[in-house]
């Protein structure tokens, strides 16, 4: 049975693990090293290195694959094929020419469309209505080596990071071991990506949650969904920050014209009976509505609950933070 090194380190990559485990390959795990959390100091292991050891994996977690011991030691585990899904670094030449087959990668996105660590996120954000997952061979660049497979996936309107995230890495998962097969037992054929038509997506940050409510509509309702659960969005209010974790397009044109103002649903669609006593918040070219938010120090809550405890909200401004 082929030896293999799988490189992985977040949830979406665990579908993928799960698949080759089955399969039986003689797999090592590299994974990143146990890190603090968000909400905690405390290290916590990746995914995929709770999940390798449940299935009784060997676990290795470098530092950095730059480290040229590192490299002895991958170079000592004589993998046949090294395949890669989010892993968190980039390989360098001397990492990608050690396994006799080469090293391939999952990528969450149709190649060479959104190549980068975010392209989930940026397919939701720019209003894309397909996606996909992608193998290729890798090369020195990033995501930009030759396509080995490939598959069409929707984006569905409701679809948040996470919801998309799930269903890709288990389509993923799929082809990649089929693929895997094929690169083994030297069926396979790569073919180039179109590089005319490359789009590259980059690191998200905390600040690029923070609402700005000149945009139109669509755009934030987009931007809510692609940044849910990280980086998440957010605007304030009286001095607070107040994240916006749910909204939906409010097709009305009643109310002022100044973004960031707030109103209820009710007084802008007075026959609307659902939720009318929730939130609405005026954007660059009509409204969005608030289903669900949380303000600072406060737990989740939908829209009309808030305005019951700060009824003040209404008829005042959403700002950003400057």
């Amino acid at each position: 049975m082929a030896r293999m090194i799988f490189m992985g380190t977040p949830a979406f990559a665990e579908p993928a693990l799960r698949r080759l485990a089955a399969a039986g390959y003689d797999l090592t795990v590299v994974t990143q090293p146990d890190r603090p959390g968000r909400r905690s100091s405390a290290p916590i292991a990746p995914p995929v290195k709770v999940l390798a050891q449940a299935l009784g994996l060997l676990v290795e977690q470098p530092p950095t694959l730059r480290d040229p011991a590192v490299v002895d030691r991958i170079r000592d585990l004589a993998p046949d094929l090294i395949v890669v899904v989010a892993y968190g670094e980039i390989l360098r030449p001397a990492v990608l020419d050690l396994p006799r087959h080469g090293c391939v990668n999952l990528h969450p996105s149709l190649l060479p469309r959104w190549r980068g660590p975010t392209p989930i996120n940026a397919a939701i954000r720019e209003g894309d209505t397909t996606t996909g997952v992608s193998v290729i061979r890798m090369d020195r660049g990033m995501d930009s080596g030759p396509l080995l497979a490939q598959e069409q996936a929707p984006v569905r309107p409701t679809d948040t990071a996470a919801t998309l995230g799930a269903r890709l890495a288990e389509q993923g998962a799929a082809l990649l071991a089929t693929t895997v097969a094929r690169v083994l037992a030297g069926t396979i054929t790569a073919w180039p990506q179109a590089e005319a038509e490359a789009k590259t997506c980059r690191l998200l940050h905390t600040a690029d949650g923070q609402i700005d409510w000149r945009d139109e509509a669509a755009a934030i309702e987009r931007q809510v969904r692609a940044y849910d659960p990280w980086p998440g969005t957010f605007t304030i209010w009286q001095g607070r920050r107040l994240k916006v974790l749910a909204t939906r397009l409010l097709p009305v044109a009643a109310g002022p014209d100044r973004p960031g103002w707030v109103q209820r649903v009710r007084d802008l669609d007075p026959p609307a009976a659902e939720g009318a006593r929730r939130l609405a918040v005026r954007c660059g070219d009509g409204w969005l509505e608030l289903l669900h938010v949380q303000l600072e120090g406060k737990p989740a809550t939908a829209s009309d609950l808030l305005l019951s405890g700060y009824p003040a909200i209404v008829d005042s401004t959403l700002t950003r933070q400057e």
